[in-house]
């Protein structure tokens, strides 16, 4: 994996994720308390840029540069002589905590299990995604109505997603192998993933060794390897699952999240796990990857890193396509598609890039404090204590999440059928509010997670998210059965109902992620993750939270009304 040095586009796509997190309102940051203690927290943003290929020294441009009102204008933040790419912030997280491994149970679909920055953002992503589909079906209906039985009826053309022509033979007269989903990301879009610090993790075990005093790797017991440990043992992996900082010695396996040494562990992957697991089921979740395509810009195209955050030889293991998730590359699911840009899922490792640590530096004051080394000497003049001992800097990681994602690109967002998490709606150098929310302890702020309930939910949990889709398809297929006959097989074509018609008949979230049918889209998604979570030693689901139905979004009070 190289690992590129900075480029202009890389903290381009910094200060626009950085700038948007500034105009977040105050409850949303860490503090800073009257003893001069602080919060620290990591923060990620995903960017859509349009009208670039590459971001090699001789840059690609696009002729037609797009420019959208919900886009902040880049040419404010970055001069004039910006090039013609345009830049999207498509959604600002931050975040560093997650539930134990016992409250999981307990979540019901309507807690967050992970609130690291990294995982908010995907899933911010995907909220957005939902949102844009909504947006551009709506659009279609409204056409629909307006020019019913025409011909001639110019659909929209959205900036961010378009329709796929489903069906269509190739050039070969082949068919498609599968009915995959009615849209897809438009082509000159490519994803980009900014965050503050190294995703926790394979990805940042070497710069985990540095930061001690002491980086010889620990001594392993020999019934802990995940060579001699007997993996149809559920229980017996789970405790030799490995801790974020624990055991220098074992790398290129899977960990769980970092935690206190005294609190309970949990069986949240790390960052850096989830990220390589992308490589393989894209940016989608279960959700979008039945209305989104997983086309190649559908998966990560860089992750973009402070310079001091970059580790090359973790980087190339964790992420590389010579690390350890070789044994995938060239594998496609479904196996007979082997078209690079056809449809499909296969492993597409994103490129690293950097930006000058001191930019970030600069812009960031709710980062980490580093640990300062102690020099020969040091600790004997401090009474044997280091130098950041001696001089301690006070500080502990935030609470407090922060979500928010652009609006979406047709219709008001205040009409979406999700809660938006907050009355007014922030405006972010320009560009409009689709969701804003304040998370503590994976729910919404002002509520318990020890007492879920629909009010307390983020938007972007389990069982919000699946709401979310499911009204999206309801809504499309109910107004079949009320417009015209024209409209009726428009609609149908359009929506591709078949992909989708079992909506109807599933029970519980557990049915909905792990589908029966053979043609469903997602049972392709679960084998290429499936054999990726073979190949990333020691995957051991975080289960326990699938059981659920939606009727969990029915507020008991209100029923009782």
């Amino acid at each position: 994996m190289s690992i590129e040095s900075s480029d202009p586009l890389p903290s381009r796509i910094a200060s626009l994720v950085h700038a948007h997190f500034d105009a977040l309102p105050t409850r949303s940051k860490p503090s800073v308390f009257p003893d001069g203690s602080r919060e620290w927290i990591p923060m990620t943003g995903i960017v859509a840029v349009k009208g670039i290929f590459s971001i090699s020294s001789k840059r690609a441009t696009s002729e037609d540069a797009f420019c959208f009102c919900t886009n902040i204008d880049v040419f404010d933040l970055i001069g004039e002589n910006t090039p013609s790419e345009s830049l999207t912030c498509i959604a600002v997280t931050s975040g560093a905590k997650c539930l134990s491994a016992s409250h999981i149970p307990r979540c019901k679909g309507l807690v967050l299990h992970d609130c690291h920055a990294e995982i908010l953002a995907i899933r911010a992503f995907n909220y957005w995604l939902l949102t844009e589909c909504h947006g551009m079906l709506s659009q279609e209906k409204q056409v629909d109505r307006d020019a019913p039985g025409s011909n001639n009826r110019e659909l929209p053309c959205a900036p961010f997603v378009k329709r796929r022509k489903i069906g269509e033979c190739g050039d070969d007269g082949s068919k498609p192998h599968t009915e995959w989903p009615p849209f897809e990301l438009q082509s000159d879009i490519n994803i980009y993933m900014y965050c503050t610090c190294a995703p926790c993790g394979d990805g940042s075990m070497e710069l985990c060794m540095a930061a001690q005093e002491d980086a010889t790797p620990w001594e392993v017991p020999q019934q802990k390897s995940p060579s001699t440990t007997n993996q149809g043992d559920e229980t017996q992996v789970a405790e030799m699952m490995l801790d974020g900082r624990a055991h220098f010695s074992l790398l290129g396996i899977v960990r769980r999240k970092p935690s206190r040494t005294d609190a309970e562990s949990t069986r949240s992957k790390s960052c850096s796990d989830k990220l390589a697991l992308r490589q393989v089921s894209s940016l989608l979740s279960s959700e979008t990857s039945r209305l989104v395509a997983p086309t190649k810009n559908a998966y990560l195209a860089g992750l973009i890193l402070p310079k001091d955050e970059i580790s090359k030889v973790a980087c190339d293991r964790s992420f590389g396509e010579n690390g350890r998730m070789q044994a995938l590359a060239g594998r496609s699911w479904p196996e007979t598609d082997t078209e690079e840009m056809k449809p499909g899922y296969r492993f597409r490792p994103f490129r690293i890039l950097s930006i000058p640590s001191e930019e970030v530096a600069s812009r960031w004051r709710f980062a980490k404090p580093k640990v300062v080394s102690c020099p020969a000497g040091a600790s004997e003049k401090n009474g044997g204590r280091s130098p950041s001992a001696a001089n301690p800097k006070k500080s502990k990681p935030g609470n407090a999440s922060a979500v928010w994602t652009l609006a979406p690109s047709y219709g008001d967002s205040s009409t979406m059928f999700m809660e938006t998490g907050s009355k007014s709606l922030p405006a972010l150098c320009r560009s409009k509010t689709g969701l804003y929310e304040t998370i503590i302890n994976g729910v919404k702020q002002g509520n318990r997670a020890s007492a879920p309930s629909p009010r307390g939910a983020s938007a972007l949990s389990r069982a919000k998210l699946w709401a979310l889709y499911r009204n999206i398809v309801s809504a499309s297929a109910s107004a079949r059965n009320c417009d015209g006959p024209e409209i009726v097989q428009a609609e149908a074509e359009r929506l591709h109902i078949d992909t989708v018609r079992h909506v109807s008949d599933i029970d519980t979230y557990q049915e909905f992620k792990n589908p029966g049918g053979l043609e469903d889209p997602l049972r392709i998604r679960m084998q290429a993750i499936s054999d990726a979570r073979i190949v990333l030693k020691g995957w051991i689901p975080n289960a326990g939270d699938e059981s659920w139905r939606l009727d969990v979004l029915v507020d008991p009070k209100k029923r009782k009304r």
